[in-house]
């Protein structure tokens, strides 16, 4: 039976976490896998219920944190090592930056035939400075040639890493989309509805307007309430946003809505009806899809927006910036509309067309479900993922 050591950078609620998660847990009994991931970092909520779920038991390794530091990587390294000289792996994936650097240096260094890497994201823009996205680019270069296989979670993903920043060559790379359980998405949307807008005091004709993820700068919230104050002065509508996240943005976020002199509350203190509200961490996303009528995303830079994909299995229409692997995860003019990044008149206007026409607001809602139900489903990933492996053990 050939065993899988299976590495990400910590469980955080996202896309990645549900990968390995489900990966971990659906694969078919052929194959045996060990789940290892970093500690949690202090600025986000914690995702344990994610894996522990699915009746998953995984390895932490504490020294293995988001920041670099040169001692606690090398600790993390050592500890890589050991368990993959105990575990005697025939595969290891890692997956996202941190774990694919130490955990493909590690396997390398004990031997491991295969060694695979999904690239969840990267951060070759929006991230850094010219100087040390350069670095990062090279330290890649160097990684993708102790890797069997490359795996890209998008068509556009796999050519910006062979095209535009030469990470590797193209047979190296191999695109599987990511898989969630999307079906919750569609039970009983009635009553989740009336939950989320009863606990934020929204009256059945207001608009509400939520962006969800983590509250850190390559998201770019600022232009999402750029976007809310245009529209705000121009709609005829009544609309209500929402911000459903953490993060070390917040305080800059809060800045920029008392700058745009936009009215703003903290929703885990108070409940009463104003422009903005921020709710933090929400664990019951289906809940929020549910209770709101619109979902934006502003980002500088994504590989698969898992809020995106969210969005349209709760048949969601949606507002977002043209960035990194959207166009695969929608349907321009169908199930989403799309801005230019950082255009804050584009993005307003988008929105604006989206609150003002309830017919365009229904009509791209209809198509949401059947565009994700198959594509972005779990047993297709899981498939997917076991006839490579199946490919890369021959």
């Amino acid at each position: 039976m050939p065993k899988i050591l299976r590495l990400i950078n910590r469980f955080n609620l996202g896309g990645p976490t549900y990968n390995v998660a489900y990966l971990s847990r659906y694969i078919s009994s052929e194959y045996e896998t060990l789940l290892v991931g970093g500690a949690k970092d202090d600025s986000e909520e914690s995702s344990d219920f994610i894996v522990n779920d699915l009746g998953l038991k995984p390895i932490i390794i504490e020294e293995m944190k988001r920041e670099i530091n040169l001692k606690n990587d090398y600790a993390a390294y050592k500890k890589i090592k050991r368990i993959i000289k105990e575990y005697k792996p025939d595969i290891v994936h890692t997956h996202a930056s941190k774990a694919g650097t130490l955990g493909r240096l590690a396997a390398s260094s004990c031997g491991v035939k295969v060694i695979v890497h999904t690239f969840h994201g990267h951060v070759f823009h929006s991230y850094f400075g010219k100087l040390k996205t350069t670095f990062y680019k090279n330290v890649e270069r160097y990684l993708a040639t102790k890797t069997t296989a490359i795996v890209a979670i998008s068509e556009i993903q796999k050519n910006e890493l062979v095209n535009q920043h030469r990470i590797c060559k193209a047979e190296k790379v191999h695109v599987i989309p990511l898989g969630f359980d999307l079906s919750k998405f569609q039970e009983n949307q009635t009553e989740k509805r009336k939950s989320f807008r009863t606990k934020y005091n929204l009256d059945d004709d207001e608009i509400a307007i939520s962006i969800i993820g983590r509250l850190v700068p390559v998201k770019n919230h600022i232009l999402f309430l750029e976007g809310l104050k245009i529209v705000s002065d121009k709609t005829s509508q009544k609309i209500r946003a929402f911000i459903v996240g953490d993060g070390e943005d917040r305080i800059k976020i809060e800045s920029k809505a008392k700058e745009l002199s936009i009215p703003f509350i903290d929703g885990t203190k108070r409940n009463k009806k104003t422009l903005l509200t921020f709710t933090s961490w929400i664990k019951e996303i289906d809940v929020v899809l549910a209770g709101s009528d619109i979902i934006a995303l502003t980002s500088f830079n994504e590989g698969t927006p898992v809020s995106l994909i969210e969005a349209q299995a709760a048949n969601k229409p949606i507002v977002t910036t043209n960035v990194g692997g959207i166009e695969n995860v929608v349907l321009p003019n169908e199930t989403a509309l799309l801005c230019e990044n950082n255009n804050k008149n584009e993005f307003s206007s988008q929105l604006l067309k989206l609150i003002e026409n309830d017919t365009l607001r229904i009509s791209m809602s209809e198509r949401g479900w059947l565009h994700v139900k198959d594509k972005y489903h779990f047993t297709r990933l899981v498939s997917d993922m076991e006839n490579l492996y199946t490919a890369l053990l021959k």
